[in-house]
């Protein structure tokens, strides 16, 4: 991250101002500013005597459980506020309550269960908001009022499992969400709204049995959906609604055993596709008909069922430009007499239909 690589910049030691004892200071010049480095030093609060020139804090790997009212009102100037790792399952309302120049907060790896509403609404400044592999369990939009400037939005890891209409829409400038990782069933039609900007959407290892018409409507930015190992068994032409700058689409590991044809209707850019690990038999070419720029398709580890009906996709597998790796991966489960066949080398006049 940003905010990482500018703390490398900074050596010399302070020799000026306040540094908790067991932590270690270190300034910048031109203008000066304070990093202060407590990482792993077994704090149990947030400390009090810092540096007013702060703009890097590294708090993590501690034993917090607590963030209090006005915890940021000594440094004004923090940028980076490091808090992974600690034992944080508290956050008050106030905690961050002026920390106008925040630019990143990691609180990645606690027991937060719940965020206080309105509790980010000082930040105006935060790009990058790092909340994965805590106990959240549920989302409203007063969580994230205020936050007009953020671009990353990490949540994977929590305890999610519905995620309500205009959930995000105050998160107008955000280009990265990841919700990955948590026990999503449902979504609304509406749980995107707002999201104009989104260019990268994680959704993998949830429980999303079916997608909504339109729920990706609003996202006419994105350029990457990730749905892989969901429990998707169907979609529709609706399904992908909105998603005109869509150019990498992962949908491995679900349930799907049947495309309807009209389904890339609204993906004409669709540069890499993924199918694999699903429960498909066979597939119409044309189906990619509408996706002219297609570069990358896997469609491994799927029940192909070696009969006339598959006999146009053969046929395509032999003459398309498209990457299928691994081809020699795509082969077919049945008639018995053809179990385990590579479709790339089965002559079509073997492909029998039973009258």
């Amino acid at each position: 991250m940003l905010a990482f690589s500018w703390a490398s910049r900074l050596a010399a030691p302070v020799v000026e101002g306040a540094c908790p004892e067991t932590c270690r200071c270190s300034r910048k010049t031109s203008p000066e500013r304070s990093e202060v480095n407590c990482h792993k030093k077994g704090l149990r609060s947030f400390p009090t005597q810092l540096p007013p020139d702060t703009w890097v804090l590294k708090l993590g790997e501690n034993s917090m459980v607590e963030l209090q009212a006005n915890a940021l009102r000594a440094v004004p100037r923090v940028e980076s506020l490091n808090l992974e790792r600690n034992a944080l399952r508290s956050i008050h309302p106030q905690a961050f309550a002026g920390a106008r120049k925040l630019m990143l907060l990691n609180l990645f790896g606690n027991h937060i269960n719940k965020l206080p509403p309105k509790g980010f609404q000082d930040l105006l400044n935060l790009r990058f908001l790092m909340l994965g592999q805590n106990q959240i369990n549920s989302l409203r939009p007063d969580m994230f009022l205020g936050l007009r400037n953020l671009s990353d939005l990490d949540l994977p890891l929590n305890a999610l499992t519905v995620l309500p209409a205009q959930v995000f829409r105050p998160l107008v400038a955000l280009k990265v969400l990841d919700l990955g990782l948590n026990r999503i069933q449902s979504l609304s039609a509406k749980t995107f709204s707002g999201l104009k900007q989104l260019l990268f959407l994680n959704l993998d290892n949830n429980s999303l049995k079916s997608l909504p018409a339109g729920v990706f409507r609003a996202l006419s930015s994105l350029e990457m959906l990730v749905l892989d190992n969901n429990l998707l068994s169907s979609l529709t032409s609706s399904s992908l609604e909105g998603l005109g700058q869509l150019q990498e689409l992962y949908l491995r590991n679900n349930e799907l055993d049947l495309l309807p044809p009209d389904l890339f209707q609204n993906t004409p850019k669709l540069i890499q596709l993924a199918l694999s690990g699903n429960r498909l038999k066979t597939l119409q070419p044309n189906l990619f008909s509408q996706t002219p720029d297609l570069k990358k398709l896997h469609l491994h580890d799927n029940p192909w069922e070696c009969d006339c009906n598959i006999s146009p996709l053969v046929q395509w597998v032999g003459q398309t430009q498209v990457d299928l790796h691994p081809l020699e991966s795509l082969r077919c489960a049945g008639p018995p007499k053809l179990r385990n066949q590579a479709l790339n080398k089965i002559h079509t006049t073997k492909l029998q239909c039973q009258a």
